[in-house]
């Protein structure tokens, strides 16, 4: 479908009668792991908002039915949404999945759509419950540009719910939003400065690694602790920053659209710019020295700029350093259609290594990295997230540090 077909689907179902739910899809949200789990994963209590006779504790897996149209893919049919809470019956598992896409066939459950941004669109009754939802699965990097420019940035792992309707907004659970490490910051801890120029990211970090410092994790699991944190920090900060000025109101639509754009490109910067400055900090802290062990944006070749390069851009520039010591470390939070992007950069580096935290990729994407020589590095707590033909052959970030201490 044309770009224009997601912009009017987008326009068609937002406003008051609806609630979007949007997430990347995972290796067990599609059957990439083969998982017997396969189908997107929603929380219980976002479910039990829009289908409230779902929320049956008293009854072993509940289940209700509803139409369900993927419309970027013209598929539509009858699914199941399902609470599997025998954790309340003597089991272990308690949590809410949607099913009977009919599998592979599926856009939802296609092994080539793992990491790929989805977005369902519920449309509200009369009595504020979900009567029925329609999805969009994005096909390529265009266009969950265009749904992120409307809902902000959706990470792997995390998930976004969106709507103008405000009553719903007002009643809505505060069990919702997914539990994170309390690193909210109260007006009185956020710096003055921060408040009168909003701070860079490599300043948010710094405040990250001093409510978190954890040197007691391995570098795989600070690396994720930290993340949580500091989405925490710059929403605390983003609010202080910009609340009181949209409270004042706005002198016309282009003043309000123009703020609304300001606000929604900060949050992809920070996104895109995160994982980056996160992985550089653990690289010092694990006694890296910058320009002698690894260069943070070197200009490997005229014009190409890495995000890493071991052990440094001047033995890269070096003929005489030999090119199976060197390695190139490029940093993509998804690596779905974007980790072709690193191929060209760092000529003299054969293999190159790509830190994402996808959850997962299918087993065809995998193979066409390995033969491109791109080998993923994965942070320990995602890799479950793989399929178990994959996970031999992933890095974790702890490992892969320990390969280039020997460089």
């Amino acid at each position: 479908m044309a770009i224009e077909d997601l912009v009017w689907w987008l326009d068609n179902h937002s406003g008051p009668g609806y609630v979007w739910y949007s997430k990347r899809l995972s290796g067990n949200d599609t059957l990439a792991n083969e998982s017997h789990q396969a189908g997107p994963y929603i929380p219980k209590d976002f479910l039990f908002r829009m289908f409230p006779d779902l929320n049956q504790p008293e009854t072993r897996n509940p289940d209700i039915r509803f139409d369900l149209h993927i419309h970027s893919h013209d598929d539509q049919r009858t699914v199941r949404a399902i609470w599997y809470n025998n954790r309340l019956h003597g089991g272990t598992r308690n949590e809410a999945r949607l099913t009977n896409f009919g599998g592979r066939s599926s856009a939802l459950l296609d092994p080539e759509n793992t990491g790929a941004l989805v977005l369902f669109a519920f449309l509200l009754g009369n009595r504020g419950n979900a009567e029925g939802c329609d999805v969009w699965v994005c096909k390529t990097a265009v266009e969950e540009e265009i749904i992120e420019d409307r809902i902000g940035v959706v990470e792997p792992g995390a998930w976004t719910v969106w709507t103008t309707n405000q009553q719903w907004l007002e009643e809505k659970n505060e069990e919702i939003p997914p539990s994170r490490e309390n690193c909210c910051l109260a007006s009185n801890e956020i710096p003055r400065a921060w408040l009168e120029n909003f701070p860079s990211g490599a300043e948010i970090v710094r405040k990250t690694v001093d409510l978190r410092p954890v040197r007691n994790f391995s570098p795989d699991d600070r690396l994720i602790k930290r993340r949580l944190c500091e989405y925490e920090i710059f929403r605390s900060v983003e609010e202080a920053y910009e609340l009181p000025g949209i409270r004042q109101g706005f002198t016309g639509m282009d003043d309000f659209l123009a703020k609304a754009q300001s606000i929604l490109q900060r949050r992809k910067a920070r996104s895109g710019r995160s994982l980056e400055l996160h992985a550089r900090e653990i690289f010092l802290e694990e006694g890296l020295q910058e320009e002698m062990n690894f260069s943070h944006q070197p200009e490997s070749d005229p014009g190409k700029r890495p995000d890493f390069l071991f052990p440094s851009e001047m033995l890269y520039k070096s003929s005489e350093f030999p090119a199976d010591r060197l390695r190139l470390l490029a940093v993509k939070t998804t690596c779905k259609d974007r980790w072709r992007q690193i191929l060209n950069e760092a000529e003299r580096v054969t293999t190159k290594h790509l830190l994402t935290l996808q959850e997962g990729v299918s087993v065809n994407q995998f193979r066409e990295m390995t033969e491109a020589g791109v080998k993923l590095v994965v942070p320990k707590p995602v890799i479950q997230s793989y399929h178990d033909t994959i996970k031999p052959h992933l890095m974790t970030l702890e490992s892969f540090i320990g390969e280039v201490r020997l460089l």
